[in-house]
């Protein structure tokens, strides 16, 4: 039996493109059933998918984060490949990257963006991408050079063990990281990345977003590496008591008084709760682990992507492999 595969694009007033797009994901897999996600649109983005033969379906909260989440929870495929509506992203390799998912079998196929024209990323975004970036691969892991890219494929045990939290743009970097946390097998290829056609305008807000982004970072960093997170502040706590102690102390062993006791009561104020703050870490530590457990188990209640006992998946009809230098996994 055949695998279902499903093609997710989120689109908020794409009118230009999103019927471009439709019909390359159909060139490409022409088998898969194609969902347009119109998050309350007010173009005629919807008009344009069902022209182009899609499956419209509605997500009225706006924000991307929210439109994955409904699909993730609504859609049933074996692959699920998601790409933005805007016609930046090379569709025509969609079959390259279901392929590998299938091959691997890897349960996550990222299209990491190569750039062919200078003007393809907004000012700033290039830097400020590959420093989000920089900083997940320090925190989780470096099976990543493209956190943030919105063209990407998965298992169907990623994406209904995924919890999908976030509302809007940071949901790329909430995916990435659950894949690095759980050490899922990951796949890169990379994928061409160009201007949007005329008419079409992005909605990624620089700064704003950028900076749900860093908090979306630091909030997974804290769930995610309790320990590490309170060991940081615990040691910065553990400085300021001893910049306030040791003078004091100092004073104590001239003269054996403690002159200045406020300061000192102060100063071992801190470094207690510096210990405390510590011990909390490795107290949520042990409790995270558990999570991850948990989260690992609901992973494996699915099986591993395939396509059937019957196919060698490197004499698919139609599939492509992809040239050692194009390919990153892990």
């Amino acid at each position: 039996m055949s695998p279902v595969i499903a093609c997710v694009v989120p689109c908020y007033n794409e009118e230009a493109a999103i019927g471009k797009v439709v019909h390359d994901l159909r060139a490409s897999l022409p088998e898969a059933v194609i969902y347009v996600y119109d998050n309350a649109s007010t173009d005629d983005t919807v008009v344009e998918a069902q022209k182009a033969g899609a499956i419209v379906r509605h997500e009225p909260r706006k924000g991307k984060g929210n439109v994955i989440r409904r699909a993730f929870a609504d859609v049933e495929a074996d692959a699920l490949l998601i790409i933005d509506g805007d016609d930046t992203y090379d569709a025509s390799r969609a079959r390259e990257m279901v392929d590998l998912l299938f091959q691997g079998p890897y349960d996550h196929v990222v299209g990491a963006r190569r750039e062919i024209v200078d003007t393809a990323y907004r000012a700033g975004h290039a830097v400020g991408n590959k420093m989000l970036t920089g900083a997940v691969r320090s925190l989780f892991g470096n099976d990543v050079s493209d956190m943030l890219s919105g063209y990407r494929v998965f298992s169907r045990r990623y994406f209904k063990s995924f919890p999908a939290l976030s509302q809007e743009f940071e949901t790329e970097t909430e995916m990435t990281v659950h894949a690095l946390s759980l050490r899922l097998p990951t796949a890169e290829i990379q994928v061409d990345f160009k201007d949007r056609p005329a008419g079409s305008v992005s909605k990624l807000r620089t700064y704003r977003d950028g900076w749900r982004i860093l908090k979306l970072i630091l909030g997974l960093a804290r769930r995610q590496r309790p320990a590490l997170f309170h060991s940081i502040i615990a040691g910065l706590l553990a400085v300021i008591s001893l910049a306030l102690g040791a003078p004091v102390l100092a004073e104590f062993v001239e003269s054996g008084t403690v002159p200045r006791l406020p300061t000192a009561l102060l100063a071992a104020s801190i470094m207690t709760i510096a210990v405390l703050v510590l011990l909390v870490g490795y107290i949520l530590e042990s409790f995270m682990h558990m999570r991850q457990e948990q989260a690992r188990l609901a992973h494996l209640r699915y099986q591993a992507p395939s396509r059937g006992a019957d196919l060698v998946p490197d004499a698919i009809p139609g599939g492509t492999s992809p040239s050692g230098a194009e390919l990153l996994t892990a």
